[in-house]
């Protein structure tokens, strides 16, 4: 169908553009989570304001919104899984309904890796975990695990995916070029800690 590179666009982006760290912050009167450290709607930002149980949904909900665009994706749209996976990532940074100003796209990441191969998402998962826990640097994990999926895909014999999920990519260190810049400065903060 010649449309369905659209609609997979459109469904991917519909399901990731649900501001799901907002919306459970100001379910559980933590507040206006654009109002609270980087301002940012994801898991780590919601950590910063101490609902771990809130960060901890977060994250699973921006992961599986990714997943399940991609996996009614091949359901429906099997040729163009791609952009359905495309579409939920640049959902979830850039939802219509916040202004277009969302989060960076990590989890969201990670679910549409998981959804488009199992490598790559247990490539995504492991890179971020294991880096995670080394250096307890969010962004930094983050960054590697995105790199980190289309050298996969990649390798696994997936070119076209590997296209995608390196646009991907580029997007989420774009999203923290000042993530890079507070790295390079030596000011980034770890895991749990405040920010002003």
């Amino acid at each position: 169908m010649e449309m369905d590179w659209m609609l997979a666009l459109l469904l991917g982006y519909a399901l990731g553009s649900v501001p799901f760290g907002l919306l459970l912050t100001r379910a559980f009167g933590a507040g206006d989570l654009r109002s609270i450290g980087s301002g940012n709607i994801g898991a780590t930002n919601v950590l910063r304001t101490g609902r771990k149980g809130l960060a901890g949904a977060t994250l699973m909900l921006d992961l599986c919104k990714g997943l399940i665009a991609v996996m009614l994706a091949w359901r429906w749209f099997p040729d163009v899984v791609g952009l359905a996976a495309l579409g939920a990532f640049l959902g979830h940074c850039f939802p219509v309904w916040l202004g277009f100003r969302g989060g960076k796209g990590v989890a969201t990441l990670m679910g549409v890796s998981l959804g488009l191969a199992w490598p790559i998402g247990v490539a995504y998962a492991v890179t971020w975990l294991v880096l995670l826990a080394v250096t307890r640097i969010s962004s930094l994990a983050g960054m590697c695990a995105a790199i980190a999926a289309p050298v996969t895909a990649y390798m696994i014999g997936k070119p076209n995916f590997a296209i995608v999920l390196a646009v991907m990519a580029a997007f989420v260190l774009f999203l923290h070029r000042a993530n890079i810049a507070r790295l390079q400065a030596g000011t980034e903060p770890r895991l749990g800690s405040s920010k002003s």
